[in-house]
């Protein structure tokens, strides 16, 4: 377990690290009618994005684990949470994710973002990973859930507008 921690330790330390190496501006300017819309754009994306991975991070509290692409562990207690933004989505955190890479992309325009951009394909096999273990762990109850809740993109109800 230990070691577990120190090497998710380690690698959060080096990913964040190439962050900040690769925190240099993309080779392009946007004049000022496209760098405003950007701007716009940028922040709507990547604003939500940031409170989505929060939120998600937030309802799962002692239940969060950190998982790769090469497999994720549930606890010996685990529990199926369908609340909060797991009721709209089955990967909000996935999805935050991916929104923050577009926004932050469209607002800083760095090799940064293009990096989180460029990594999302491994979050679809870590969902994907997951996925098969919550489906093998929790059966029928994941089955209904995964009818009900969309993976990556909420549904738009009419009568939510109402």
């Amino acid at each position: 377990m230990l070691r577990t921690r120190m090497f998710y330790f380690l690698a959060s330390v080096g990913y964040f690290g190439l962050c900040v190496r690769l925190w240099r501006p993309l080779p392009f300017a946007l004049s000022q009618l496209p760098r405003a819309f950007a701007l716009i754009l940028g922040s709507l994306l990547y604003f939500p994005g940031l409170a989505l991975v929060l939120w998600g991070r937030l309802t799962l509290a002692q239940l969060y684990n950190v998982s790769s692409s090469f497999g994720a562990q549930l606890y010996v207690d685990q529990q199926l949470v369908t609340r909060g933004p797991f009721a709209c989505v089955r990967h909000p955190m996935y999805l935050g994710i991916w929104l923050v890479g577009w926004g932050g992309l469209l607002l800083y325009r760095t090799w940064t973002f293009a990096f989180v951009l460029f990594h999302f394909p491994a979050l679809l096999i870590r969902a994907w990973r997951e996925e098969q273990l919550l489906a093998a762990e929790f059966g029928e109850q994941w089955a209904a859930y995964t009818r009900r809740v969309p993976a990556w993109l909420p549904r738009l109800r009419v009568s939510s507008f109402k």
